[in-house]
């Protein structure tokens, strides 16, 4: 069960980090720094927007539950 709740957290961690990526840049900042350019031109739907937030919450959401249950599984 430790295992399987560790693969779900690493798996969800790396997803995570992706879809964050992901994310038109809305300010300056580091993003600005690795093509913000490029991805401001590529960008403009709103429809894929919404999606990949609701994809992020998602995946934020399994990440959290996963924490959570292997800290119980953990701590018993």
């Amino acid at each position: 069960m430790e295992v399987g709740l560790s693969i779900v957290v690493i798996v969800a961690s790396v997803l995570l980090v992706l879809l964050v990526l992901l994310h038109r840049a809305k300010g300056g900042g580091l993003s600005t720094l690795f093509g913000g350019g490029v991805s401001s031109s590529l960008g403009g739907s709103s429809i894929a927007e919404k999606n990949l937030n609701r994809l992020t919450v998602a995946v934020g959401s399994v990440w959290i539950v996963g924490i959570i249950g292997l800290g119980l599984l953990l701590k018993s």
